[in-house]
């Protein structure tokens, strides 16, 4: 069985020791990196390229910068948002839209397809 690789960046400290307190004694987790700094997750998650990210929730009402930015490059990770307190944690990931369209079958048509896709 292949193991959740996660990637705890909780602030503050007690929080991310909690967390990782949770996780630590699952076998089917396995924690590949922590930051301690925001500044330090985008270089974490490149080098680590983990199934997770579990992270601090600092404003419920919008989907923080470095979530849109993480999840546009790694659209296959996963974030965890987890809020202090009682309060609800967010869970974000991204779906690929698939779209498609009808190609003649000429070499204009591929060039024209060829076109279209990088332009979009």
């Amino acid at each position: 069985m292949q193991k959740i690789r996660v990637v705890v960046a909780n602030r503050p400290r007690l929080m991310r020791e909690l967390i990782l307190a949770t996780i630590s004694e699952q076998a089917d987790i396995e924690v590949v990196g922590e930051a301690d700094e925001e500044t330090d997750i985008t270089d974490l998650i490149e080098r680590t390229r983990p199934d997770f990210l579990i992270t601090d929730l600092k404003d419920r009402e919008s989907r923080s910068g470095l979530c849109g930015f993480l999840l546009a490059r790694h659209p296959e990770m996963r974030i965890l948002a987890v809020a202090a307190e009682r309060d609800p944690s967010i869970f974000y990931w991204a779906l690929v839209d698939i779209h498609s369209k009808t190609v003649e079958t000429s070499e204009q048509g591929i060039l024209g397809a060829l076109r279209l896709s990088s332009a979009c």
